[in-house]
């Protein structure tokens, strides 16, 4: 690995508290870029080199979101480099965003939910999927905040569960009583699953049941892969992300009068502008009804 790669991540991972996934995305990307170098390190490199890496992995054919989280790690590379003292210029100064088209997020309506939430769990995996579908659509929390989760982070007492956010920052959110039935009675049958190595207990909130991981933490693509057989048990009709789950929480607790400053701080946003976007949905929604119920719409 390059030195200067090599104490960029470093840096990320202590000065930074990044997380291990944040720190393997920019890795990614950063060995991408040191493999594209070829023999020329990534210090000799100027303005017009990053422009030609830049109109290399275009002409690949990524997306422009994946466009951009690479070009913002150049940035903090080289922004690093040159803090350091390593470089006396930094290179990536000049280079320009590509403009990211505005989608709004996926949300399902709330009969939708209560669908998804009625799924018939006979078993422990089925108890297992209906505790975390709950608890996402309870809290809005990301779905890597939910893989995390242990057993003590849940405050059944005061009713909110401790997630550790984005950047390690650690948050409160108020969990509803329905995802803390859900959690309890996964844990109970927990307790009494005898094919649990562990006997039920263990620190992981949420564990993997399959044959050969039985006792693992679940991780978040396991908990992707539940969600995509859950919506196909109950033909909801289209695919969704667990992230829709978060965009309905936030969504939803808006059309019902919430303040938007109250749901920022629910969902872990640094920014109210990340936050605002749900009020163009909200705005979205009242155009379509106001145009089926208007007669001069």
């Amino acid at each position: 690995m390059n030195d200067a790669l090599a104490r960029f991540l470093t840096y990320l991972e202590v000065e930074k508290n990044a997380t291990a996934n944040t720190r393997l995305n920019y890795e990614i990307d950063l060995r991408h870029f040191v493999g594209w170098l070829g023999d020329r390190s990534p210090e000799s490199a100027d303005l017009d080199l990053l422009r030609s890496y830049l109109a290399v992995i275009h002409g690949e054919g990524y997306a422009k979101r994946t466009l951009s989280r690479k070009l913002a790690t150049l940035r903090s590379f080289y922004r690093y480099l040159t803090r350091e003292g390593t470089l006396r210029k930094n290179p990536a100064t000049g280079l320009r965003s590509p403009k990211l088209e505005k989608k709004l997020p996926v949300v399902l309506n709330e009969n939708e939910v209560e669908r998804l939430l009625a799924f018939e769990a006979k078993d422990l995996t089925g108890l297992r999927d209906r505790a975390i579908f709950e608890t996402l659509y309870s809290t809005g929390c990301r779905i890597s905040e939910l893989a995390g989760l242990n057993v003590r982070d849940v405050d059944e007492i005061g009713g909110v569960i401790k997630v550790m956010g984005k950047g390690r920052k650690e948050r409160l959110c108020p969990v509803g009583e329905k995802a803390l039935e859900a959690i309890r009675a996964y844990r109970e049958a927990r307790e009494n699953d005898e094919g649990n190595p562990n006997g039920g207990g263990g620190e992981h909130l949420f564990l993997n049941h399959s044959r050969n991981e039985t006792g693992s933490r679940l991780t978040g693509r396991s908990m992707r892969r539940s969600l995509n057989r859950r919506v196909e048990q109950v033909a909801l009709g289209h695919r969704i992300s667990p992230h829709a789950l978060r965009h309905s929480f936030a969504t939803h607790l808006l059309n019902r009068g919430a303040d938007l400053r109250v749901v920022q701080e629910l969902l872990g946003h640094a920014s109210i502008s990340t936050t605002a976007i749900y009020t163009h949905v909200s705005a979205e929604r009242l155009k379509r009804v106001y145009e089926r119920a208007h007669p001069r719409a």
